[in-house]
């Protein structure tokens, strides 16, 4: 029998679903020291079309932008709520970490699903 909740590791969402619209790659290039000053101790609600499970605090999850379909990897964040009804599962989120430019480019590059990396 299968599950129709997925268990993830992964909050993939994009600007229309909860994505911290502060964050934006080409600032975070030219700025990266200041990225995570913008988004430090708040806490960002977001919304999923399926039902998942998160990982909840103290256990961090991957954060990860979706562009067009495509993959960004940003940092770590902790799941502080989460609700799964009618099909969607909701929630709240804190950012805990922003990866270096350097570093989110090669973790886009190697941990997005084939073809879904946005570099």
């Amino acid at each position: 029998m299968g599950s129709l909740i997925e268990i993830n590791d992964t909050l993939k969402i994009s600007k229309e679903r909860g994505f911290p619209k502060e964050l934006l790659l080409e600032e975070h290039v030219a700025h990266s020291d200041q990225t995570f000053e913008k988004v430090k101790g708040k806490r960002f609600q977001f919304w999923n079309k399926d039902e998942r499970l998160y990982n909840r605090a103290p256990t961090r999850v991957f954060l990860v932008e979706e562009i067009d379909g495509k993959w960004l990897f940003w940092g770590h964040a902790l799941i502080r709520e989460q609700t799964i009804s009618e099909g969607k599962t909701s929630g709240v989120f804190e950012i805990t970490k922003i990866n270096d430019p350097e570093y989110q480019r090669l973790v886009t590059i190697n941990e997005a699903p084939s073809g879904k990396s946005y570099f």
